[in-house]
């Protein structure tokens, strides 16, 4: 496998899923510059539009990393984390506490899988299973962060 042909270096997250220990961590701190950019340019539409972009590069670099490598999810595929925690930082603000807490969130549905993200991760195969639990970890941690926000009116 070419590590850096244009899928795998997507799929790695610009190589960071090579990055040791815990892949997924490295690649969620590698993509959260990214999400504070789109936190910064405050335009709900074009960070729903990178959401999706990132996630229909996702399913196409996961499925040629997955034929290549000859293994499904691998580890090392982390564009995926890219895609949730943009997702829980749509209920971020620029304030470096809500960001905090969408990278710690995230993290935490993403690791421990509770339901219904563990039925995704096990039941969905190709990479479509490679990005829907990573999506529902995201979804329920951004839900989460946004009722923080409100039971606290932190923002």
């Amino acid at each position: 496998m070419n590590k850096l042909s244009p899928p795998i270096l997507l799929a790695t997250w610009f190589g960071s899923g090579w990055l040791k220990p815990a892949p997924g961590t490295w690649g969620t701190l590698a993509a959260l510059p990214f999400g504070i950019g789109l936190l910064y340019l405050d335009n709900i539409v074009l960070h729903l539009a990178a959401i999706a972009a990132v996630t229909l590069i996702g399913l196409w670099s996961a499925r040629i990393f997955d034929q290549q490598s000859g293994t499904h999810d691998s580890k090392h595929i982390v564009i995926d984390e890219a895609a949730g925690l943009w997702i829980t930082m749509l209920a971020a603000t620029l304030n470096p506490i809500t960001i905090a807490a969408s990278f710690l969130l995230f993290r935490a549905f993403d690791i421990l899988k509770p339901w219904p993200i563990s039925i995704a991760d096990k039941r969905i195969n190709g990479s479509l299973g490679v990005m829907l639990d990573d999506i529902l970890a995201g979804a329920i941690a951004g839900f989460i962060l946004l009722g923080g926000r409100y039971v606290t009116g932190f923002s």
